[in-house]
């Protein structure tokens, strides 16, 4: 009944106890990041985008955007802060905010400046610029784009958060208080939307699955997973903490793997 995890400074394990019925086992560290460095932003994409669950995406201390085949790293040629791939197709952003798209093997610059992008919804991607205005891509023009021939329609949205993912039953966004929001209903054609609903609780980043399911670090990187989501209730019913080893600062789920990155650079992977 407990949850056993490994301490990445010295490599040794040992237990917590299990709180309700989040049950995680936490395996050796991916591998460290420099402290001064961009977190693994792109892990939960990845996580998504293949079927069998095997391959993953990260940036690493450079900011080179790597694929994860088996126990392998796979560096994917470009400098990326940010990457994320999901059902709307693989896309990245750069420290200077440019947006790019994976095509055919190559990285495409789409038109735009994000902080932060994802590709979790139904084939559309939203994201949030540097003055926390959120964005979204009609299903059309994400998935045709091709190049800087293609169209590339952003559509602003109300509000302002810095923190902004999507998925089946919604979209989620966390704002500069730590606040949560939940939009749901997303047209994936159009972008049009229900609005902002406020959610209870604080979250500093929030990320949601393919499978709906929500995930989030508080300031005092406490992960967090949101209970009782369906297609009928997105919203869900509360908040059940995910006990951890350490102070996390970044968090994903996909396949029923808990990608969590520590305050202190370690990216170590869970399933529950």
């Amino acid at each position: 009944g407990d949850k056993v995890c490994v301490q990445p400074n010295c490599y040794q394990t040992y237990t917590v106890d299990r709180q309700r019925h989040h049950e995680s086992h936490c395996s050796h560290p991916i591998g460290p990041l420099s402290p001064g460095c961009q977190s693994w932003l792109g892990l939960s994409a990845c996580s998504g985008y293949q079927e069998s669950g095997a391959d993953r995406c990260r940036t690493g201390a450079s900011q080179i955007p790597y694929y994860l085949v088996g126990d392998k790293w796979i560096p994917l040629p470009s400098s990326l802060k940010h990457i994320t791939v999901e059902p709307a197709g693989i896309w990245g952003i750069n420290k200077a905010d440019s947006i790019y798209k994976y095509v055919a093997g190559n990285w495409v610059q789409a038109a735009g400046s994000l902080k932060q992008l994802d590709a979790g919804g139904d084939q559309f991607v939203v994201g949030v610029n540097i003055n926390d205005t959120p964005h979204c891509r009609t299903r059309s023009a994400t998935v045709g784009y091709k190049g800087p021939g293609s169209p590339l329609p952003w559509t602003g949205l109300p509000g302002a958060v810095k923190y902004y993912s999507c998925g089946p039953f919604g979209c989620w966004a966390v704002n500069k208080n730590d606040d949560i929001y939940l939009m749901s209903n997303v047209n994936r054609d159009t972008c049009q939307n229900n609005g902002w609903s406020h959610i209870d609780g604080k979250l500093s980043m929030i990320e949601v699955a393919t499978d709906g399911r929500v995930f989030g670090v508080n300031s005092a990187g406490q992960v967090s997973t949101r209970d009782g989501i369906t297609a009928s209730k997105p919203e869900g019913t509360g908040w059940s903490n995910i006990p951890m080893c350490m102070h996390m600062k970044h968090v994903t789920y996909d396949l029923g793997r808990l990608w969590v990155v520590s305050k202190s650079g370690f990216a170590m992977v869970c399933t529950h």
